[in-house]
């Protein structure tokens, strides 16, 4: 009933940019927070940003000033935009979204199906 749909992704060279984007749809109520989290192969996934329904914003450490994320309520988007890219940003990248679907009554977590990021020269 709500999907999550990414798009961007792809491969680049290390110092260069990327633009992630996520939009969801279905019968929707509701969205509260948005964000983006990655898995490299063998590690955990990990939050990279995540903003709330009033733009508040929050960080990795490893990814502050290079990293930048934003989101339209009217089109239930979510975006990440990614600058200076470093091998170690090597990973598939999810979005996630809190969301109250029409005739729920509590916020559940909702993901993308994950797009790939891979950095190298």
């Amino acid at each position: 009933q709500v999907q999550m749909v990414e798009s961007g992704g792809g491969l680049v060279q290390p110092g260069g940019s990327l633009r992630l984007s996520c939009a969801a749809s279905g019968r929707i109520s509701s969205i509260n927070a948005m964000g983006w989290y990655r898995q490299a192969p063998g590690k955990q996934r990990e939050l990279v940003a995540r903003i709330s329904s009033g733009g508040i914003t929050v960080y990795a450490d490893s990814v502050k000033g290079r990293f930048t994320i934003s989101r339209d309520n009217t089109k239930n988007t979510v975006s990440l935009q990614m600058n200076s890219l470093k091998p170690e940003d090597t990973a598939a990248y999810y979005c996630n979204a809190q969301i109250l679907a029409v005739t729920t009554y509590r916020f559940s977590d909702y993901w993308g199906q994950g797009t790939q990021v891979t950095v190298s020269s």
